[in-house]
Protein backbone atom coordinates (compact mmCIF):
# COMPACT_ATOMS: atom_id res chain seq x y z
CA UNK A 1 0.00 0.00 0.00
CA UNK A 2 1.60 3.59 -1.06
CA UNK A 3 0.99 6.39 1.28
CA UNK A 4 2.76 9.45 1.48
CA UNK A 5 1.21 10.86 4.53
CA UNK A 6 -0.56 9.06 7.61
CA UNK A 7 -1.70 9.81 10.95
CA UNK A 8 -0.04 8.21 14.05
CA UNK A 9 -1.21 8.22 17.69
CA UNK A 10 1.75 8.29 19.74
CA UNK A 11 1.01 6.75 23.19
CA UNK A 12 3.10 9.23 25.36
CA UNK A 13 1.90 12.01 23.57
CA UNK A 14 -0.85 13.96 22.05
CA UNK A 15 -2.21 13.37 18.59
CA UNK A 16 -0.31 14.94 15.51
CA UNK A 17 0.12 14.37 11.89
CA UNK A 18 3.23 12.31 10.93
CA UNK A 19 4.35 10.46 7.77
CA UNK A 20 3.59 6.48 9.64
CA UNK A 21 5.47 3.21 9.21
CA UNK A 22 4.38 -0.08 11.21
CA UNK A 23 6.99 -2.11 13.58
CA UNK A 24 9.11 -4.06 11.64
CA UNK A 25 10.03 -7.57 13.61
CA UNK A 26 13.50 -7.53 13.93
CA UNK A 27 14.32 -3.68 13.74
CA UNK A 28 17.04 -2.65 16.26
CA UNK A 29 14.71 -0.27 17.28
CA UNK A 30 11.16 0.39 16.17
CA UNK A 31 10.00 4.71 15.61
CA UNK A 32 8.07 4.40 18.30
CA UNK A 33 11.05 2.93 20.78
CA UNK A 34 13.19 5.94 19.08
CA UNK A 35 10.48 8.34 19.60
CA UNK A 36 9.98 7.39 23.35
CA UNK A 37 13.79 7.67 23.62
CA UNK A 38 13.52 11.24 22.34
CA UNK A 39 10.89 12.51 24.48
CA UNK A 40 12.24 11.30 27.75
CA UNK A 41 15.63 12.35 27.05
CA UNK A 42 14.44 15.14 26.63
CA UNK A 43 12.33 15.02 30.05
CA UNK A 44 15.79 14.34 31.38
CA UNK A 45 17.16 17.85 30.22
CA UNK A 46 13.45 20.35 30.99
CA UNK A 47 14.34 18.60 34.57
CA UNK A 48 18.13 19.03 34.81
CA UNK A 49 19.00 15.45 35.37
CA UNK A 50 20.93 14.58 32.12
CA UNK A 51 22.37 11.60 32.25
CA UNK A 52 24.61 11.99 29.63
CA UNK A 53 24.57 8.39 27.54
CA UNK A 54 27.12 6.83 25.51
CA UNK A 55 29.82 9.09 26.07
CA UNK A 56 32.37 6.98 27.74
CA UNK A 57 35.69 5.83 25.78
CA UNK A 58 34.29 2.24 25.58
CA UNK A 59 30.91 3.44 23.33
CA UNK A 60 33.70 5.97 21.23
CA UNK A 61 35.60 2.70 20.25
CA UNK A 62 32.80 1.13 19.69
CA UNK A 63 31.82 3.45 17.25
CA UNK A 64 34.77 3.74 15.19
CA UNK A 65 34.12 1.33 12.16
CA UNK A 66 30.06 1.90 12.13
CA UNK A 67 27.36 3.19 13.19
CA UNK A 68 23.22 2.54 13.60
CA UNK A 69 21.55 5.69 14.78
CA UNK A 70 17.84 5.48 16.21
CA UNK A 71 16.82 9.01 14.71
CA UNK A 72 17.38 11.51 12.35
CA UNK A 73 16.99 14.78 13.46
CA UNK A 74 16.17 17.85 10.73
CA UNK A 75 16.78 20.83 13.28
CA UNK A 76 17.57 24.36 13.03
CA UNK A 77 21.50 25.77 13.11
CA UNK A 78 20.57 27.93 15.74
CA UNK A 79 23.19 27.42 18.84
CA UNK A 80 20.22 26.92 21.75
CA UNK A 81 19.05 23.99 20.12
CA UNK A 82 21.93 21.08 19.87
CA UNK A 83 19.69 17.89 19.54
CA UNK A 84 22.38 15.57 21.30
CA UNK A 85 21.83 18.23 24.18
CA UNK A 86 18.31 18.64 24.36
CA UNK A 87 17.71 14.99 23.85
CA UNK A 88 20.20 13.77 26.38
CA UNK A 89 21.76 11.82 23.58
CA UNK A 90 25.43 10.12 22.74
CA UNK A 91 27.58 9.14 20.50
CA UNK A 92 26.37 7.39 17.51
CA UNK A 93 22.61 7.57 18.55
CA UNK A 94 21.42 10.91 16.54
CA UNK A 95 22.24 11.14 13.15
CA UNK A 96 21.78 15.19 13.22
CA UNK A 97 21.39 17.59 9.60
CA UNK A 98 20.95 21.40 10.69
CA UNK A 99 20.14 24.37 8.81
CA UNK A 100 18.87 27.37 9.93
CA UNK A 101 15.35 27.36 9.86
CA UNK A 102 15.26 23.54 9.35
CA UNK A 103 14.87 24.01 5.61
CA UNK A 104 14.49 20.79 3.44
CA UNK A 105 16.95 21.16 0.62
CA UNK A 106 18.73 18.73 -1.58
CA UNK A 107 21.86 18.51 0.86
CA UNK A 108 19.92 18.22 3.56
CA UNK A 109 17.23 15.74 1.62
CA UNK A 110 20.45 13.72 0.69
CA UNK A 111 21.80 13.53 4.49
CA UNK A 112 18.34 12.07 5.54
CA UNK A 113 18.00 9.65 2.67
CA UNK A 114 21.61 8.12 3.52
CA UNK A 115 21.02 8.15 7.30
CA UNK A 116 17.62 6.12 6.53
CA UNK A 117 18.91 3.96 3.66
CA UNK A 118 22.61 2.93 4.65
CA UNK A 119 22.41 3.53 8.19
CA UNK A 120 18.68 2.16 8.70
CA UNK A 121 17.43 5.03 11.12
CA UNK A 122 13.47 4.24 11.81
CA UNK A 123 12.90 7.89 12.54
CA UNK A 124 12.92 11.38 10.97
CA UNK A 125 12.36 14.35 13.08
CA UNK A 126 12.07 17.84 11.89
CA UNK A 127 12.57 20.07 14.68
CA UNK A 128 11.68 24.02 14.81
CA UNK A 129 12.12 25.87 17.57
CA UNK A 130 10.56 28.95 19.44
CA UNK A 131 11.94 32.56 18.13
CA UNK A 132 13.48 30.96 15.22
CA UNK A 133 15.35 34.01 13.28
CA UNK A 134 14.55 32.65 9.76
CA UNK A 135 11.41 32.19 10.16
CA UNK A 136 10.93 35.24 11.72
CA UNK A 137 12.81 36.54 8.71
CA UNK A 138 10.62 34.99 6.16
CA UNK A 139 7.99 37.20 7.51
CA UNK A 140 9.36 40.64 7.52
CA UNK A 141 8.91 42.91 4.50
CA UNK A 142 11.43 43.72 1.99
CA UNK A 143 14.93 41.24 0.56
CA UNK A 144 16.94 39.48 2.49
CA UNK A 145 20.60 40.00 1.75
CA UNK A 146 22.94 37.44 -0.26
CA UNK A 147 22.43 33.92 0.17
CA UNK A 148 19.80 34.69 3.52
CA UNK A 149 17.31 35.12 0.92
CA UNK A 150 17.45 31.00 -0.19
CA UNK A 151 16.55 30.75 2.92
CA UNK A 152 13.75 33.12 3.55
CA UNK A 153 12.11 31.56 -0.17
CA UNK A 154 12.09 27.99 1.04
CA UNK A 155 10.06 29.09 4.99
CA UNK A 156 7.87 32.17 2.67
CA UNK A 157 5.25 29.20 1.88
CA UNK A 158 4.50 28.23 5.84
CA UNK A 159 4.63 32.17 6.29
CA UNK A 160 2.01 32.14 3.09
CA UNK A 161 0.47 29.31 4.88
CA UNK A 162 -0.80 30.90 7.79
CA UNK A 163 -1.45 34.34 7.46
CA UNK A 164 -4.98 35.73 8.82
CA UNK A 165 -4.87 33.02 11.32
CA UNK A 166 -5.17 33.84 14.75
CA UNK A 167 -2.24 34.05 17.14
CA UNK A 168 1.11 35.08 16.59
CA UNK A 169 2.25 35.07 12.97
CA UNK A 170 6.26 33.93 13.60
CA UNK A 171 4.76 31.22 16.05
CA UNK A 172 1.84 30.14 13.31
CA UNK A 173 4.68 30.15 10.74
CA UNK A 174 7.56 28.40 13.23
CA UNK A 175 4.75 25.41 13.49
CA UNK A 176 3.72 25.40 9.46
CA UNK A 177 7.16 25.52 8.46
CA UNK A 178 7.44 22.29 10.40
CA UNK A 179 4.55 21.10 8.93
CA UNK A 180 6.21 21.68 5.55
CA UNK A 181 9.12 19.75 5.80
CA UNK A 182 7.58 16.79 7.31
CA UNK A 183 5.31 17.15 4.16
CA UNK A 184 8.57 17.39 1.60
CA UNK A 185 10.00 14.66 3.37
CA UNK A 186 7.21 12.54 3.00
CA UNK A 187 6.61 12.94 -0.59
CA UNK A 188 9.91 12.58 -1.30
CA UNK A 189 9.23 9.38 -3.37
CA UNK A 190 13.00 7.95 -4.46
CA UNK A 191 14.43 6.58 -1.15
CA UNK A 192 11.87 8.34 1.89
CA UNK A 193 8.95 7.03 0.31
CA UNK A 194 10.40 3.52 -0.42
CA UNK A 195 10.75 2.82 3.01
CA UNK A 196 7.72 4.51 4.14
CA UNK A 197 5.88 2.43 1.46
CA UNK A 198 7.46 -0.69 3.25
CA UNK A 199 6.36 0.59 6.52
CA UNK A 200 9.95 0.93 7.80
CA UNK A 201 9.88 4.84 8.75
CA UNK A 202 8.55 7.50 9.91
CA UNK A 203 8.75 11.05 10.37
CA UNK A 204 7.49 13.02 12.61
CA UNK A 205 7.26 17.05 13.53
CA UNK A 206 7.90 18.59 16.20
CA UNK A 207 9.19 22.14 18.01
CA UNK A 208 11.35 23.34 21.09
CA UNK A 209 10.04 25.78 23.72
CA UNK A 210 13.44 28.00 24.14
CA UNK A 211 12.15 29.33 27.91
CA UNK A 212 11.17 25.89 29.02
CA UNK A 213 13.09 23.39 26.89
CA UNK A 214 10.64 21.27 26.37
CA UNK A 215 9.85 19.61 22.82
CA UNK A 216 6.35 18.90 22.01
CA UNK A 217 5.25 16.89 18.77
CA UNK A 218 3.64 19.42 16.34
CA UNK A 219 0.03 19.24 15.26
Amino acid sequence: MRLSVRLMLVSLLVASPVVRAADQPGAKMTADAALARLMDGNKRFVAGQLTHPDQTRQRRESLAKSQTPFAVILSCSDSRVPPEIVFDAGLGNLFVVRVAGNVVDDVALGSIEYAVEHLGAPLVMVLGHERCGAVTAATQPGEPEAHIKSLVQAIKPAVDAVKGQPGDLVDNAIAANVRLGVKQLGTSREILGKHLDEHKLTIVGARYDLDTGAVEIVQ
